[in-house]
């Protein structure tokens, strides 16, 4: 009996990583599994391969799976257009000049080595590119916004990245990311305990999340903490502690919440992140109607910033497809490379 071959898909993002096997001919995953954070550039490599290792370790480890795979596509947030510093994703562990598709590959390789697959065709790329090819059909061009714990709009031609807007990292980008939303709510509780700012619900909401339990203040409207100097270390210290993006960036949902239940300046987070995500995408100057895939945490099927970025892109003609993750592009996107590799005869 001739056994099925197979693909293997990966999806490595800032806050986890998921790989899929399926079978060349389509029908759904026959195993999935998952680890975690992926990002090519603020993962220690070494690190990065044993969470590669641990998930296609799980998917393949039925009786002879590993043999039978025939292409790997791999995509990771951190591999942006390699060799050009484009699309560096969240995060910046890399040595300068370090290409993150290459250290990407390397852990792959690692990863594969160490459960015996020897598939014909193994390629890594952006997870914008593997994320846009989820959509229907998995169109070859269009754009793509990513908005999780990071944040980048890219343009794609023939399933490639060819452009990328922001993807520059929690320091020095990643604007309306879910990490940018977490430390706009600190900063701005900050400015609200000390005066700078108005007074927000964000306050004693943080101070719990951060550990301080019930926080001393009489109300949001009053600001009036019984100990304004410590409860402001506690934002500050918790923040530190949070040192990785996406351990900070799971605050967010703190700020929604706030503004969920009326919090003007939680309220005003949401909305500026909206816009920023909404700029990234004009900045590739879309033209009306062109397909736009969407997402992540943040705006993804029923993500919690959908809404209002929909309502920004619509002024444009732009009508977002969110998709969950890329997982089904990367999967997608193998078997495609599978039957071109079965077509040439390698």
């Amino acid at each position: 009996m001739t056994l099925t071959p197979l693909v293997l898909g990966i999806d490595a993002g800032g806050s986890g990583l998921r790989a899929a096997v399926a079978a060349v001919d389509g029908g759904p995953p026959l195993a999935t599994a998952s680890a975690g954070a992926g990002n090519a550039r603020s993962v220690p490599e070494r690190l990065l391969a044993e969470r590669l290792a641990r998930a296609v370790g799980e998917v393949l480890s039925a009786d002879g799976r590993a043999a039978r795979v025939r292409c790997v596509v791999a995509g990771f947030a951190g591999a942006g257009i390699a060799g050009a510093g484009v699309g560096g994703g969240t995060g910046g562990a890399g040595a300068a000049g370090d290409d993150g598709r290459a250290r990407a590959r390397r852990a792959l390789d690692a990863a594969l080595a160490r459960h015996g697959v020897r598939a014909a065709s193994v390629r890594v790329m952006a997870d914008s590119e593997v994320a846009f090819a989820a959509a229907p059909g998995t169109p070859p061009d269009g754009l793509a916004l990513v908005a999780g714990t990071g944040a980048a709009a890219v343009r794609i031609r023939g399933h490639r990245l060819a452009a990328a807007v922001d993807g520059c990292g929690w320091l020095t980008g990643d604007d309306g990311s879910g990490f940018w939303i977490a430390r706009e709510g600190v900063r701005r509780a900050l400015r609200g305990l000390d005066g700078r700012g108005p007074a927000t619900e964000l306050l004693p909401r943080l101070a719990a999340a951060f550990g301080a339990g019930p926080a001393p203040v009489d109300s949001a409207a009053s600001a009036a903490p019984a100990d304004p100097y410590a409860l402001r270390y506690v934002l500050i210290d918790g923040a530190r502690a949070a040192s990785e993006p996406a351990r900070l960036a799971r605050l967010c949902p703190v700020v929604f919440g706030a503004a969920a239940d009326g919090d003007p300046v939680a309220e005003g987070i949401l909305d500026e992140a909206a816009d920023l995500l909404a700029g990234s995408v004009a900045a590739l100057r879309p033209r009306r109607g062109e397909p736009l895939v969407t997402v992540g945490g943040l705006i993804g099927p029923g993500g919690p910033l959908l809404h209002r970025l929909t309502t920004r892109l619509s002024a444009r003609a732009l009508t977002p497809h969110p998709v969950p993750d890329g997982l089904p592009g990367a999967v997608a996107l193998a078997r495609a490379g599978a039957k071109s590799a079965a077509a040439d005869g390698t």
